[in-house]
Formats: C-alpha cells, sequence, structure tokens
C-alpha cells in the first residue's frame, strides 16, 4: 500500500487540487520560472524574445513575484510552527498510537505505518476488521471513558513502551439536529472527538515532553469552520478539537519548553467511509487523507493540512466573508446529509443491556421502552 506521489493523478480524479497542485509544480514554481527571467534579462537572445513578447515577459515576472512570495511563506510557515529547531525520528525505535485504527482512516493509516515495521497501538472499542500486522497490537479501550483510556494507556506502556507519536483519529457523528440529539448523543459526541484528545495526551505527553520528540496529529474536520443542519454536535466538537490542537502548540513552546514535539492538524471534508455513508457531497477517498497523515508523522514536522487543499482558501476564513453568504452556505449544506445513513457500530456490552432490557421491559436510555438501535449505537472512525 504505497503511499500516493504527488505527481500521480488523485484518486478523486481531475479536483480543484489537481490544478492548484500543477500550478504549484510549473507556473508557480521559481525554478522553473526564475531561469527563464534571468536568460531574457542577461543574454542577448532572451532579451530580443523580452522585447518581441513584452507582455508575456511582464506575466512571466509576476508569476517569478507569486511563486517567490508563495515559496517564501511556506518557509515561513514550516520554520514558525516548527520553532526553528529540527529533529530526528528512529522509526525502529518509535511507538505510534493510533484511536479508532479499527477501520476506515485509521485502518489505512495503521497498514501503512506497520508496512514500514514501525510499531503501532490500535486503541478503539470496536475489533479488528482485518488481520493484524506483525508490529501491529489492539488495544480495546472505550475512548469516551477516561478510565478507559488510562487503562489501555498503561497495557501500551508496559507491552510496547512509551509512545512517541499519537494520532487522535477516532470520531463519531449522530446526524441528527439538535432536538432530535440526546443527552446521551451529545455527550458520547463530545467524549469521543474532542475530550478523548484530553486524556489521551495527559497519557502521553508527559514522556514526549521529558525527552523533547514526539508528535500529536488531530484529525479534526473542516465541519469544524463549516458546520451543517444535522451535525451540529459533530462540528462544535471538531470545532474544540481545532482549538486543542492550536493551544496545544502554543503550550508545547511557552509551559513545557519541549519546541520539539510537534504537532499536526488534519482538517479534510466529508470521507468515503461508512461513517459518512448516504452523505451527497463530493467526497474524498480514505487512502487520500491517509496518505497525508502518514506522510506528515513520517516527514517529523508540525503541519497544518487540508483536504481538499484548496479548501484552505474560504473554510478557516468562513467568518471573514459577508454575513448572507456564510448563511446561505450553511442553509445549502442541508441537502447533503438528507440521505446520511452513517455506519452504526454497537457496543457487545450495549448489545447484551439491550437485550436484557427486553426481557425486562425497561429501556436501555431509561425511555420506558426497548432502547432503540440508533440510541445507543457507537459510530467510529474519524
Amino acid at each position: 500500500m504505497p503511499i500516493r506521489s504527488q505527481w500521480s493523478l488523485a484518486r478523486e480524479g481531475v479536483t480543484n487540487d489537481t490544478i492548484g497542485r500543477l500550478l504549484k509544480l510549473t507556473a508557480l514554481n521559481p525554478a522553473l520560472t526564475l531561469p527563464l527571467v534571468l536568460l531574457a534579462r542577461y543574454t542577448t537572445r532572451g532579451k530580443i524574445l523580452a522585447a518581441q513578447h513584452g507582455n508575456a515577459f511582464k506575466h512571466l515576472k509576476t508569476l517569478v513575484g507569486l511563486g517567490l512570495l508563495r515559496s517564501v511563506s511556506a518557509w515561513l510557515d514550516d520554520a514558525v510552527t516548527n520553532n526553528w529547531t529540527n529533529d530526528t525520528y528512529v522509526w525502529s525505535q518509535e511507538v505510534v498510537v493510533v484511536t479508532g485504527g479499527s477501520d476506515g482512516i485509521g485502518k489505512i493509516v495503521v497498514h501503512l505505518l506497520a508496512e514500514r515495521g514501525i510499531k503501532v497501538a490500535v486503541l478503539d472499542i470496536q475489533e479488528l476488521t482485518y488481520g493484524a500486522p506483525p508490529s501491529v497490537r489492539y488495544f480495546k479501550c472505550d475512548l469516551s471513558s477516561p478510565d478507559s483510556i488510562s487503562s489501555a494507556a498503561s497495557q501500551i506502556r508496559s507491552t510496547l513502551g512509551n509512545p512517541t507519536v499519537l494520532i487522535n483519529n477516532a470520531g463519531i457523528v449522530r446526524g441528527k439536529t439538535i432536538l432530535q440529539s440526546t443527552e446521551k448523543d451529545i455527550n458520547l459526541t463530545f467524549k469521543v472527538n474532542a475530550f478523548a484528545h484530553y486524556f489521551l495526551a495527559q497519557q502521553f505527553l508527559p514522556h514526549m515532553i521529558a525527552n523533547n520528540h514526539g508528535i500529536i496529529v488531530t484529525v479534526a474536520s473542516l465541519a469544524g469552520w463549516v458546520t451543517a443542519p444535522a451535525l451540529v454536535d459533530y462540528a462544535a466538537s471538531k470545532a474544540s478539537a481545532i482549538t486543542f490542537h492550536e493551544g496545544l502548540s502554543a503550550e508545547l513552546v511557552t509551559h513545557y519548553k519541549a519546541p520539539k514535539v510537534r504537532t499536526v492538524l488534519m482538517c479534510q471534508g466529508y470521507t468515503r467511509t461508512a461513517l459518512f455513508d448516504g452523505f451527497d457531497g463530493k467526497v474524498l477517498f480514505p487512502e487520500t487523507v491517509a496518505d497525508e497523515i502518514v506522510q506528515a508523522v513520517l516527514a517529523g514536522k508540525s503541519k497544518f493540512l487540508t483536504l481538499p487543499e484548496t479548501a484552505w482558501l474560504i473554510a478557516p476564513r468562513l467568518r471573514s466573508l459577508p454575513v448572507w453568504l456564510q448563511y446561505g452556505l450553511r442553509k445549502r449544506m442541508d441537502n447533503l446529509m438528507r440521505n446520511w445513513k452513517g455506519r452504526q457500530v454497537v457496543q457487545p456490552s450495549e448489545e447484551s443491556m439491550r437485550e436484557k432490557t427486553k426481557e425486562d421491559g425497561e429501556g436501555l436510555l431509561g425511555d420506558g421502552a426497548a432502547g432503540k438501535v440508533e440510541d445507543s449505537a457507537v459510530l467510529v472512525g474519524a
């Protein structure tokens, strides 16, 4: 399962990202355009051509300027977010924790890491949906429970050693409106999508800080910036995850004095996994998202990633747009959720409880009747 090259056509076909990537590699690439300007300035033939094609030469200089500006900005982004420091990772000695690694995006991330011989610990309430590679260990964990997280973390440390990379990938979505959502729905969404990030960091971050070495990956969502009807709790929890990443990045330097501990934020659009089955918008392939996450981890650098890549032009800046445009965009998102039927994974313990409540004639959720599957099910994946 090799990581797809940037020179390959995207799995999603020809998209805005394809065009953007082509422009970055050609017209906005100073390595290609700057030599042409220098030839036009300092060679006889170049001067003649520049004089004959004045407008074209003017546009070429503009492209050089834009390309240099983009390159300098990208260099500053990299230098500043990594605190002007470098670090080295010996992957045969690193331990990676992947939450929600039993299926979906997490499953692919696990395989990409395992193919490189990296030790991986999978934390998930759901059993693995695949045969575990030799370097992969599964630890059953209820990410909505701090006690379960603490227990699983202790098992990982005693079995594999202290993790040096944490990929907060697990996520759930209920797909209900605000009035349809129960207290259980809202609590579960925030516990898995947001609160678990804190409790996992409290388990694994101290060792990273002590060694000034490690990576925390936050898999959030573009929904953290652009919410939609019937996704309000999900979007709010992902906005919380984004804030967690931003605050952690600052605390690592200002409070913990660990500038080499890296933070990666992935904000992807809706992805073709069982979690968003029936979503009517353009969706990403899970392999595309997993590729970007793993490449960021292997690079050992802090990064801010969006997929589609061109989404960074609008999503983080949505609130700076005119209110009428923001409002219209959020209303339009409602159409995309009309056929949503995301996968429901029932925890075995809940399933047995449901059978018992049917026998006893009591509702699992205290509603007087036997609990419905959709009221007690857990949606897994990012």
